[in-house]
């Protein structure tokens, strides 16, 4: 079981190395970024930022840090301040032990403790995979502090819990999260399997990668789908509680997704009270903001010049 295991989950982080294609170095986006950190009842979240205007705070997903957003907080930093942040348990944000401390509730006040630590009392979510429930879940619990929702790769978790329920292909996809659940399943990770998946070769991209994944809790990583992912007989869950979206959102997904199937967007707007515009992008699966940076930033910042 334990070999079998291991194979699955690298069979899992190996397919991510297809996803996202080959990524390319946002040039000394490192250098131009300022370091800060946000307080949660106790719990420091690392964020860098850069840019002036309007607070736009970005969420990655799993594996991955706030470098993910390097092409967006280039592209957007000349009109907005970008915050991309370290979400709990990854490289320079807190670790707090349990999987208590990753509950949903928890994940959607790091956020608002971001836009505080920046002096702002609202700003524009965007979020990726786990990121993207966390924007979604924000969004739906402080409609006052949101302005506009942008959201990549993660169906409304709502519908997600929905496909669950059938028992169809989105459950057999998800098998992966459920092995994720398992008491030891973080055993199975390691930085440089997770570097390696993400950085497609690149070895600047799998240093920075494997540096951040170094100093990151795998325990924490799996802390978030013990303590979210929606469980079978999926008739309860923090998901399924969540009211409805007041914010224009602006939705991106890659139709070759094989983790979050396409489906999930289906009836989308019985979830959202204000205007929803979806872009799907065929060839392109998972990472749609690294994949194809310069669509989505362009689209990005033409839908946000609207709203």
């Amino acid at each position: 079981m334990t070999i079998q295991f291991r194979q699955s989950v690298f069979g899992v982080l190996l397919a991510l190395r297809v996803i996202l294609g080959n990524p390319v170095l946002a040039q000394d986006v490192t250098e131009q970024v300022e370091h800060r950190y946000a307080d949660n009842n106790g719990v420091r979240i690392h964020y860098a930022v850069m840019g002036s205007g309007p607070l736009i705070v970005m969420v990655h997903g799993f594996p991955d840090y706030w470098y993910t957003w390097r092409h967006q907080m280039q592209a957007l930093a000349g009109d907005y301040t970008v915050a991309a942040m370290d979400t709990r348990g990854y490289n320079l944000s807190d670790q707090p032990q349990g999987v208590e401390n990753y509950t949903l509730d928890i994940l959607v006040e790091d956020v608002a403790a971001v836009i505080r630590a920046e002096g702002q009392s609202s700003a524009t979510v965007v979020g990726h995979d786990w990121g993207g429930g966390i924007a979604w879940s924000f969004a739906a619990l402080k409609p006052e502090m949101t302005e506009r929702l942008i959201i990549m790769n993660l169906p409304h978790p709502r519908s997600l819990v929905r496909e669950l329920a059938r028992f169809g292909q989105q459950h057999e996809n998800s098998a992966y999260a459920r092995r994720f659940q398992q008491p030891n399943s973080h055993e199975n990770l390691s930085a440089e399997v997770l570097a390696t998946s993400l950085s497609r070769g690149d070895p600047a991209l799998h240093a920075r990668y494997l540096e951040a994944f170094g100093r990151s809790s795998f325990e924490a990583m799996m802390n978030y789908y013990r303590a979210n992912y929606p469980r079978d007989p999926y008739t309860a869950g923090a998901f399924l509680e969540l009211p409805q979206v007041q914010a224009p959102v602006l939705q991106f997904h890659g139709l070759t997704d094989t983790a979050l199937l396409p489906e999930g967007l289906n009836n989308t707007w019985e979830f959202l009270a204000s205007d929803w515009t979806l872009v799907t992008i065929p060839g392109v699966s998972h990472w749609p903001h690294q994949a194809v940076p310069d669509k989505v930033s362009n689209m990005m910042k033409a839908w946000l010049e609207l709203h």
